[in-house]
């Protein structure tokens, strides 16, 4: 696969609570360099992002992150804020511990609450596989369809494991027509990126590419 295909549907992401506005910048230099799907940013530098890249890069925020269990009311208001500041793009982290007390009804409504204050903006639902069971995982790629989100995304990077092949091919397998696929968290070489890629992925949220890519010169 061309490298060129890999970083186009990468999400070049820093996340980190040390991230400066140094850092997301050089971030976004890279990423307008590189062709990149979207930069991953923390909210409270989108709307610097927004203004510093002038439209010439695709700006992602997190909602909810990463451990998903604030109330829908706070996640909608971050999504609300976060579009006004420029945000083309949300990830949002579900409320594990609803879904896993079997509370389909709140999870699925939080979904779609934040999809209608997405608007026509791409809605990310994080799901934090390493978290769950199978059976969860299986309920949660009929909830995203259901909410009409548009991607599933597999990890925060912030938990106890983050993406694997075997996810990958489940939400495949299970996911409705419409829902993309997003690998997150760990995905550490090009080899990664294109199995990723030849599971269903149509996005992956990583920093490593994009520096695999300028220290071993590859364009």
């Amino acid at each position: 696969m061309d490298i060129r295909e890999i970083l186009g549907v990468c999400d070049h992401t820093l996340l980190l609570q040390t991230a400066t506005w140094e850092e997301i910048k050089a971030l976004l230099d890279d990423a307008i360099t590189y062709k990149t799907a979207s930069v991953c940013i923390p909210p409270c530098y989108v709307k610097q992002a927004a203004d510093y890249a002038a439209g010439r890069m695709a700006i992602c925020t997190v909602i909810g992150f990463p451990n998903g269990n604030c109330t829908t009311a706070c996640k909608v208001f971050e999504t609300r804020d976060a579009i006004e500041n420029g945000a083309d793009e949300i990830d949002m982290v579900i409320n594990v511990g609803q879904l896993r007390a079997g509370n389909e009804a709140y999870v699925l409504n939080e979904i779609k609450e934040i999809k209608a204050a997405c608007g026509d903006r791409i809605l990310k639902v994080i799901i934090e596989t390493c978290l769950l069971t199978r059976e969860e995982k299986i309920t949660m790629c009929r909830l995203v369809t259901e909410a009409g989100a548009d991607f599933i995304k597999t990890s925060t990077g912030f938990s106890t494991a983050g993406a694997t092949f075997e996810d990958v091919a489940l939400f495949a397998e299970h996911v409705g027509k419409g829902v993309k696929i997003k690998a997150a968290g760990g995905i550490s070489s090009i080899e990664d990126a294109e199995k990723f890629i030849s599971l269903g992925a149509s996005r992956l949220g990583t920093s490593r590419i994009v520096k695999i890519v300028k220290a071993e010169k590859l364009l």
